[in-house]
């Protein structure tokens, strides 16, 4: 079974920065190119952004300059950060890795950018 675990998410003010965390169990995490989500309310999941297995990084075009993906592999875990936080950045967050044919994600975590 793959488990997938986010935290970081929280209340801030627009201009303010968090980090969430992803921390995988159950795959050779290493070897996996990992992705964020994110779901605000009333809108279709969106997907944010890619790290390879090798570290390669893509995101969608509204956090790039703003939003960073990175991972730590020894420790299974990939990370987003996110500075100069927007009121439109405000969903629930969702790490996503596709293995062993199937799509996992985790329960999200909250992101609320206040104005």
């Amino acid at each position: 079974q793959v488990y997938l675990k986010e935290s970081g998410g929280g209340l801030v003010q627009a201009g303010e920065s968090l980090r969430l965390s992803c921390v995988a169990s159950g795959i050779n995490f290493k070897i996996y190119a990992m992705h964020w989500y994110r779901q605000a309310p009333g809108k279709q999941r969106e997907w944010v952004a890619t790290i390879s297995a090798t570290g390669s990084t893509n995101s969608t075009d509204s956090v790039k300059g703003r939003f960073t993906v990175s991972r730590n592999n020894p420790w299974n875990t990939m990370y987003l950060g996110m500075n100069n936080l927007e009121p439109d950045d405000t969903a629930v967050y969702y790490c996503n890795v596709r293995a062993r044919g199937s799509d996992w994600w985790g329960q999200g975590t909250q992101v609320t950018v206040s104005s």
